[in-house]
């Protein structure tokens, strides 16, 4: 599949994550991101059969599905009644409403799923658009594409410019990190 390369993925990040204004108490960078995903595994217990069973499906490894839920929702500690403030997102996954169907309910596993779904649909787009990138660039992409659609996409040699603070994929690749090695990895 088009998505293996995502399972056996070994997550890089090339940005100065710790230059960013991402913050935790007092804790910065790195080490903010650790601490929110070290919080946030309590609450992804709950959802860890069907993440792993979403991952397995798509060929995805199940610390990025986790980590995403985790930097857009925070497990849903985020949300009211599944929706974000501005009520244009839904779920755990944070699917934007306005472009797609909200299947299930806002921490079912259909909605797992299609946020799964849109990942890699975002990558493969990238691999189409851009047949000479490496897979580092693909999954920083795809973890972008997921956040800003794909026609939006500028990642080159480290830069994450997917959000207003420009640590959007760097957050998202280091909660995965983490989370692959407390029980969100392929053999856990």
């Amino acid at each position: 599949s088009i998505a293996h390369f995502i399972a056996r993925h070994s997550f890089l990040t090339t940005a100065n994550f710790s230059e960013t204004t991402f913050t935790f108490a007092f804790a910065t960078g790195v080490h903010a991101a650790e601490k929110f995903a070290e919080i946030d595994i309590v609450r992804l217990q709950r959802y860890k059969v069907p993440i792993m069973r979403v991952a397995r499906n798509l060929c995805i490894d199940p610390a990025l599905i986790a980590a995403i839920i985790s930097v857009e929702s925070r497990v849903g500690a985020t949300l009211v009644d599944g929706w974000n403030r501005q009520r244009t997102q839904y779920g755990l996954m944070q699917v934007h409403a306005h472009y797609n169907s909200i299947p299930g309910a806002w921490d079912s596993e259909d909605h797992i799923t299609q946020g799964a779904t849109i990942l890699v649909s975002g990558i493969k787009a990238l691999q189409t658009k851009y047949p000479t990138w490496s897979s580092q660039q693909y999954l920083r992409g795809g973890i972008c594409a997921y956040h800003d659609k794909v026609r939006n996409i500028r990642v080159y040699d480290g830069m994450d410019n997917c959000n207003l603070s420009n640590d959007y994929v760097n957050n998202v690749i280091i909660r995965a990190k983490y989370l692959q090695n407390n029980g969100f990895s392929i053999l856990a």
